[in-house]
């Protein structure tokens, strides 16, 4: 099945099956606990904003010292008795949360709603969706799929989408393409007449991928003369994502579908506004080891 590259990438990371390297890992662990503790008790305020927030990543925020103030020393470690710079106390490291991905699967009805459907759903010809993703850790979302045994390319971030970028924060929820959009002809993906062996790789990490270009150098490679695009990744860059593709993931899958996308879900899509504890849950949770600075996860497209 070939499709333009940005509807491919948001088609397929809708209608799938979970796989993580050889196999999937399911144990009784509360990984749904784990990845819902971080969300804040109330909903954030709107700030009335409407347009979908930037995808690009934060700038840094400079704090200028007042004229005739010394510069602020940063404290040190203590040496050892032999004067090395070996701290006499070993400081304990600060144990990062796991990093998890959302997902929620919705389906147009026959009255035009967005319900909740079963990410292992055999979709057809003329079935309409769009997916909902959110994370428990500000990072970077990176899509790539191979089509068969077609070489890999990367579907996000596109130059054409989001300015080439791929930031994502703490549970702000994602939509894929958004239920806010003017026309509803940009709301949903519609599956057409040809069936194909697509496979996505869901890779989110907490910094941004070495020598994978976003923003501007996304932008800028695409729109040279003779430039290959969608970008595809070198070997070291594939090798690293293969690496911890074999890492097994913890999942949690919920079983309640069939319920219609609620306001809250998407006010929150539209106006960047994170969930809260109360909102509901996604449909499925995976989350990475504690000791991975990054999430890989494939998906098959189950499209007949």
């Amino acid at each position: 099945m070939r499709l333009r590259v940005l509807l491919f990438a948001m088609v397929c990371a809708c209608a799938v099956v979970i796989g993580t390297g050889a196999s999937a890992l399911q144990d009784q662990e509360d990984v749904r606990g784990a990845f819902l503790t971080s969300r804040p008790k109330e909903k954030a305020a709107s700030s009335g904003n409407t347009t979908r927030p930037s995808r690009r990543r934060p700038k840094p925020t400079v704090q200028n010292d007042p004229p005739g103030k010394a510069p602020e020393k940063k404290p040190t470690h203590p040496t050892g008795p032999s004067g090395s710079n070996k701290p006499s106390d070993p400081v304990k490291p600060v144990n990062s949360a796991r990093i998890g991905l959302g997902m929620t699967l919705f389906a147009r009805d026959s009255n035009g709603l967005a319900v909740r459907v079963d990410p292992e759903h055999v979709f057809r010809k003329g079935d309409r969706v769009r997916v909902l993703l959110e994370t428990n850790t500000d990072g970077y979302l990176y899509i790539f799929n191979q089509t068969n045994n077609d070489p890999v390319m990367m579907i996000y971030p596109d130059k054409d989408l989001d300015e080439a970028g791929n930031y994502i924060k703490a549970h702000i929820p994602w939509e894929i393409p958004s239920g806010a959009a003017g026309e509803e002809r940009f709301r949903w993906l519609v599956f057409d007449e040809v069936a194909g062996n697509e496979r996505l790789f869901f890779v989110l990490t907490r910094e941004p991928l070495k020598d994978v270009p976003i923003e501007d150098d996304l932008i800028s490679f695409c729109n040279n003369a003779g430039a290959s695009c969608p970008w595809r990744p070198p070997t070291e860059v594939w090798e690293l994502v293969q690496k911890h593709l074999q890492e097994p993931l913890t999942t949690d899958k919920s079983a309640k579908f069939g319920r219609a996308q609620t306001a809250p879900e998407q006010q929150a899509e539209a106006r960047g506004i994170g969930l809260a504890k109360d909102d509901p849950e996604p449909s499925l949770i995976m989350m990475a080891s504690s000791k991975s600075p990054m999430l890989v996860a494939t998906l098959d497209l189950i499209h007949k």
